[in-house]
C-alpha cells in the first residue's frame, strides 16, 4: 500500500494486483470502477475529461497544475465529463483566469466525476507503463471509511475494454447539424456561413473541436449516429463521409460500423476521411487488423512522422488500440508512423480519396500541427 499524505485520506485508488493509493477525494463521493490509464498533455484537463474516448478510463495527470484555470462552458468537447475519474499529484488551488466560470471540483461534483489529489502520479504511471493499463477502484469518502480489499476485488472483477462496444453509449441519439467553427479571438465561435462541401460525419464518440474544424475547413456538418448506415448516410447526398473518434474495442464497434464502410467503399467513390476510432473502423473494413496496446498513447507531445510529406508533426493522442499494419492489405499503404514506438498513425488507400489518421489533428487539447488533413479532406471533395 502507498500512503501520499500525512493527513487523513478521504480517497483511494486501489489497483487490481492489491496496490492502493491513498490521498485527498474532490468532485463527486462514492466508487467508479474502470481501467486506468495516463496522459501527458500540460493543459486542457476539461477537454481530456469531457473526451468520449476517455468513457472506461480513470485518468491520471502526469502534469501536476490540474485545476489552475478552472473551467467553462466554452472547453467542454460533450455535454458532461465521460471519463470515469480522475487522479492528480496536488490538490486544485484556486482558479486564476479570466475565462473560468467554476472550479473543478464543484463542476466534478455536479457531474458525478470522482477525483483524487495527492497521489505520486510518477509512481502511478510507471506501475502503468510496466503492467500494462490496470483496472482500478476509485473511491472518495469525506469521513475516510475505505473497505480496501472490496475495492481490490472490485477491480479485479472490472472486465475491461477489450471486446467492448462503447460508442453506442456515447454517440448521439439522433442526427443534427452543426456549423459552429474553431474558437478566435475576439468573437469566440464563429458560425460557418458559406460552406463548399457536404459532409456526413458518423459519431462514434465525436469531439465537438473536430466537428468545428470541419465547420472551418468548409464544411456543412450533418452528424449520425454510430450504427447509421451506407442507405442512411448516403441519403444526404454527402460530398465526402467523415468517421469520428471514440472509446472501446475497435473490433466490438466494427461489428456493425465496418459493413457500412464496406459498403461506402465498394458501392461510391466518396471521399472518407477518419480520426482515432473511425481510423481503426476504416482500417478494419479495408481488411487490417486491431490491437490491444500495453498502456497507449495518451497525451499531447507525441511526434509523428507523415510519409506523404516526410515532415514530422507534434500531435495529440488519445487511444488504447492500434492498427496492426503488418495487416495492411495490398492497395492500402501507411502513411503515417509513431516516433515513440514504430506504431501506425495513419492509412491511405491507393489511387482513391480514402484515408485517416490515429492522432487527434483538431488538438484540443495540443499542438496544430496536423490541420492540414481537414484541408486533405476537403481538397478531395474539390476534386470531384
Amino acid at each position: 500500500m502507498v500512503s501520499s499524505s500525512h493527513a487523513k485520506p478521504t480517497a483511494c485508488l486501489a489497483l487490481a494486483d492489491g496496490t492502493v493509493f491513498y490521498g485527498q477525494g474532490f468532485g463527486a463521493t462514492g466508487v467508479t470502477v474502470a481501467e486506468l490509464c495516463f496522459n501527458t498533455a500540460m493543459t486542457g484537463y476539461q477537454e481530456i475529461m469531457t473526451d468520449p474516448s476517455y468513457a472506461g478510463q480513470v485518468v491520471t495527470f502526469t502534469f501536476p497544475h490540474v485545476g489552475n484555470v478552472g473551467v467553462n462552458p466554452d472547453d467542454d468537447e460533450t455535454a458532461d465529463p465521460v471519463a470515469a475519474g480522475m487522479v492528480v499529484k496536488w490538490m486544485p488551488t484556486q482558479s486564476s483566469n479570466w475565462r473560468a466560470v467554476q472550479e473543478l471540483g464543484d463542476w466534478l461534483a455536479a457531474r458525478g466525476r470522482i477525483a483524487i489529489g495527492g497521489v505520486d502520479t510518477r509512481r502511478l504511471t510507471r506501475a502503468i507503463r510496466q503492467q500494462g493499463a490496470p483496472h482500478v477502484a476509485l473511491a472518495h469518502d469525506p469521513d475516510g471509511n475505505f473497505d480496501t480489499e472490496a475495492l481490490v476485488a472490485q477491480a479485479r472483477g472490472f472486465a475491461g475494454l477489450e471486446g467492448v462496444d462503447l460508442a453506442r453509449d456515447v454517440t448521439c441519439a439522433q442526427s443534427y447539424r452543426w456549423d459552429e467553427m474553431r474558437w478566435a479571438w475576439p468573437d469566440g465561435y464563429a458560425k460557418q456561413e458559406s460552406p463548399r462541401h457536404k459532409v456526413v460525419a458518423v459519431d462514434y464518440g465525436a469531439k465537438r473541436n473536430i466537428l468545428r474544424c470541419l465547420a472551418s475547413a468548409g464544411c456543412d456538418v450533418t452528424v449520425l449516429p454510430a450504427t447509421a448506415t451506407a442507405e442512411e448516410i448516403m441519403a444526404h447526398e454527402p460530398d465526402g463521409v467523415f468517421l469520428s473518434n471514440g472509446p472501446g474495442d475497435p473490433a466490438a464497434t466494427g461489428e456493425y460500423a465496418v459493413p457500412m464502410i464496406k459498403s461506402l467503399l465498394e458501392q461510391t467513390d466518396l471521399p472518407i476521411f477518419g480520426i482515432c476510432l473511425g481510423h481503426q473502423m476504416l482500417a478494419l473494413a479495408l481488411g487490417a487488423q486491431t490491437v490491444k496496446m500495453n498502456h497507449g498513447h495518451h497525451g499531447a507531445n507525441h511526434p509523428v512522422k507523415d510519409y506523404t510529406t516526410d515532415k514530422v508533426e507534434i500531435t495529440s493522442m488519445n487511444h488504447g488500440f492500434a492498427v496492426d499494419s503488418q495487416t495492411l492489405p495490398e492497395g492500402v499503404e501507411e502513411t503515417h508512423v509513431s516516433l515513440f514506438d514504430g506504431s501506425n498513425c495513419g492509412l491511405r488507400v491507393k489511387d482513391r480519396p480514402v484515408f485517416s489518421v490515429q492522432h487527434h489533428p483538431e488538438a484540443s487539447p495540443g499542438p496544430q500541427d496536423s490541420f492540414y488533413l481537414f484541408e486533405r479532406f476537403t481538397d478531395y471533395m474539390s476534386a470531384r
